[in-house]
């Protein structure tokens, strides 16, 4: 048997054995079909294997939205275009990776913004995150993530977790943007802590090669960004209530942090057709943005009973 090198995706469907996702197929459509874009499906961490599979399949797991974005290149890639990629790309498999949403006390969450230099999506605000390495559960990948980039380091049992979704992310994330590079199925855990956003921003120590910026973002925030859909083109109007302007704080070459402030209009911009990329909220971010707010409208239903 071959020996394990990372964790990747394997796929099930009608009680078929687990197979090895390949890198050009479509995640959310082997479950949903050629159009959904969104999907229920079943997840668990096994054997170093990250298995998805039908709610019929009678597995267990836990159940998860799956979603991917309406322009996702492996929803439109020819089979002429998908030949010419080169082969140690098309044989990568579908990699899994863990994205964490770091909710305070005062429910604020932690975007971090990614450092210009890096290959993938650079100057992009996503939450912390990063692959899944060998033998670790998602959550200790998460934490693992979370401390490497930010320098918080939270013990498992001062936090409390749930799994909110799964992101089909692609790079570039369209075709007219280029052939596809990378393909992830991104875990989004949000974790709820008992410190105040202001608490946990003492005790940030950012990594300056992977994050440049960092900010916090309440929920009216929130839904101005989730209001600006990628893909679409009808003009984003901000609420008039909605403060001009974010607190952000900029990350030195050294690791030092500077307040500074951000338009919020930055953080609504939307992922371009084409040409160089902009400063944005990444796509699956606000993806994983809309079910934080939907568990914070659960959670005031509760309070409120």
């Amino acid at each position: 048997m071959e020996k394990v090198r990372k964790i990747l995706v394997h796929l099930s469907k009608e009680s078929s054995v687990p197979q090895c996702a390949r890198f050009i197929q479509s995640i959310t459509g082997h479950f949903a079909g050629c159009q959904d874009d969104q999907v229920k499906v079943c997840c668990s961490l096994e054997n170093n294997r990250f298995l998805l599979f039908g709610q019929e399949n009678g597995r267990g797991g836990t159940v998860v939205t799956l979603k991917r974005a309406p322009f996702c290149p492996f929803k439109y890639l020819s089979n002429t275009e998908a030949s010419t990629l080169p082969l140690d790309i098309k044989n990568r498999g579908v990699d899994v990776g863990v994205a964490v949403l770091l909710q305070s006390t005062n429910q604020k969450v932690l975007l971090t913004r990614r450092a210009s230099n890096l290959r993938i999506f650079p100057n992009v605000w996503v939450p912390p995150g990063g692959h899944v390495e060998l033998d670790e559960r998602l959550l200790d990948a998460g934490l693992r993530e979370l401390w490497e980039e930010t320098g918080l380091k939270l013990d498992p049992e001062e936090v409390s977790t749930q799994l909110l979704g799964l992101w089909e992310s692609v790079y570039p994330p369209m075709l007219s943007r280029g052939l596809p590079q990378r393909h992830h199925i991104v875990t989004y855990i949000l974790l709820h802590t008992s410190l105040t956003h202001l608490q946990l921003q003492a005790a940030l120590r950012p990594q300056p090669a992977e994050v440049s910026g960092c900010a916090w973002v309440d929920a009216d925030l929130v839904k101005a960004i989730v209001s600006a859909v990628d893909g679409e083109e009808d003009s984003v109007s901000l609420p008039e209530n909605l403060p001009q302007t974010v607190s952000v704080y900029e990350v030195s070459a050294e690791g030092g942090l500077s307040e500074s402030v951000l338009p919020v209009s930055v953080l609504c911009n939307r992922a371009p057709a084409e040409g160089e990329d902009v400063e944005r909220v990444s796509t699956g971010t606000k993806f994983a943005l809309e079910l934080w707010l939907k568990t914070l409208e659960v959670h005031t239903q509760v309070s409120s009973k």
